[in-house]
Order: structure tokens, then C-alpha cells, then sequence
């Protein structure tokens, strides 16, 4: 199988099945791409956006649908019990197509700290969700992960949150950061973080987001000058 990324800086939604495949020990190669380069998304993936995964002539993009497309063939995608499987896929699809205010105030660059001066209403409400959603599933399941013992696609969708979280130094429960810091310490988050890091490409557009989100504290990537 083929995973087609884009950039590790800036790329949440690359990360979530990366990070699950390299929990779990599914094999797969690695094409990157980064933003704005000479190669077009188009030439691999319809929608012309990351994630897409090729396995033979099957093609599947957007991370949800590649989630699933792995649950078919890979145990422990999802959790093996039905109820726990109906929460953990209900807070992974709220992930997918919500918490818009912590996307659009905290866009994820693993490279920089930023401090955001004033916090928007619409943060301050997912923020809130976050962490009652994430404690819903702790005290529900025990963790340590979302839905239970082990890390399963839940966690994943909530990996690229992590890296926020560490960027703008977001405030949460004592609870849930300890589950932020279980997230970053992961031996996938590790080597996706220094990666980020070492990358030279800069994204115009992605890197003005962070200056739109606050003050820039430090950039810790690898200088262009370097590359």
C-alpha cells in the first residue's frame, strides 16, 4: 500500500492515518508531497487533496474513508466491542467534520509556538467539548487511550489536536493533558514531529494562519538556508 502525504508541519489530516498505520504495525509506503510543489495532488488523488491511499487499483481518499477501508482487512483499527466501537467511531467523525473554531483559530504547524492573545469564543467552546468528550471516554472505558487500553482509530483522529495543543499551549483539564503529552510521547508521534521539523519547504499560506493566530514565540524548524 501507498500513503501519499503532504507536508508533516502542516498536514492534520495526513497524520491520522499515518499514525494509526505505524500504531498498529500496517505495512505501507510513504510518497510525500509537500504544499505548493511541482507535484499536483490530482495526478494520485481524486479530490486532489491528502491523505489518499493506494493498494493496487483500489483508491481511497479523505482519512475517514481510509480508516474504514484498513477496519476490513486490520483488527484493531476500531475497538473489538460493539458499544465501545459505536462511541469511539461517533467521536472520531465529530473530530472529522467539527470543533471548526479549534481548526480555524489553532491550524496545526508542529514546528512553531504561538501565543494567542485573545481566545475566540468558538475555541473556548471546543476546547470545553474537547475535554468533556475526552473525559467522557476515559471515565467510560478506563483508558488510557480514548476507548480503552489500547490506540485505536479514536486516538488517531485526535493526534493532529495533540500538536496543537503543544503549539498554542492550549488550557485543558489535568486529565486531558495527560493524555496530550500519552499522544506525543508515542514512538509514530516522535518520529512525525522530528520529521516536521527537518523539513525545509515553507507553505505561504499555512505559515500566514500562524501569524493570523497569535504571536509568534519560536520556530523550531530546520532553516531554509540549511536545505
Amino acid at each position: 500500500m501507498i500513503l501519499y502525504i503532504a507536508n508533516k508541519n502542516y498536514s492534520s489530516w495526513s497524520l491520522r492515518p499515518w499514525v494509526l498505520m505505524r500504531e498498529l504495525g500496517i505495512s505501507f509506503q510513504e510518497k510525500l508531497f509537500p504544499f505548493g510543489g511541482e507535484t499536483a495532488f490530482e495526478t494520485f488523488s481524486p479530490s486532489g487533496k491528502v491523505p489518499c491511499l493506494i493498494d493496487g487499483e483500489t483508491v481511497v481518499w479523505d482519512s475517514l474513508s481510509i480508516v474504514e477501508y484498513l477496519a476490513e482487512d486490520f483488527p484493531g483499527v476500531w475497538p473489538a466491542d460493539k458499544q465501545v466501537r459505536a462511541w469511539a467511531r461517533s467521536a472520531a467523525a465529530e473530530m472529522h467534520s467539527g470543533l471548526t473554531g479549534l481548526r480555524m483559530t489553532c491550524p496545526m504547524n508542529c514546528g512553531v509556538r504561538v501565543r494567542i492573545e485573545s481566545i475566540p469564543n468558538a475555541l473556548v467552546a471546543d476546547l470545553a467539548r474537547l475535554d468533556k468528550l475526552w473525559n467522557d471516554g476515559f471515565s467510560r472505558f478506563g483508558g488510557p487511550y480514548l476507548a480503552g487500553q489500547e490506540f485505536t482509530a479514536v486516538d488517531a483522529f485526535f493526534a493532529p489536536v495533540a500538536f496543537r495543543i503543544q503549539t498554542y499551549a492550549l488550557e485543558l483539564s489535568e486529565r486531558s493533558l495527560q493524555y496530550v503529552d500519552r499522544l506525543l510521547a508515542l514512538p509514530s508521534m516522535q518520529e512525525w514531529y522530528f520529521a516536521a521539523l527537518e523539513e525545509i519547504w515553507r507553505d505561504e499560506r499555512h505559515d500566514e494562519e500562524i501569524f493570523q493566530a497569535g504571536i509568534l514565540l519560536a520556530d523550531l524548524r530546520r532553516p531554509q538556508s540549511e536545505g
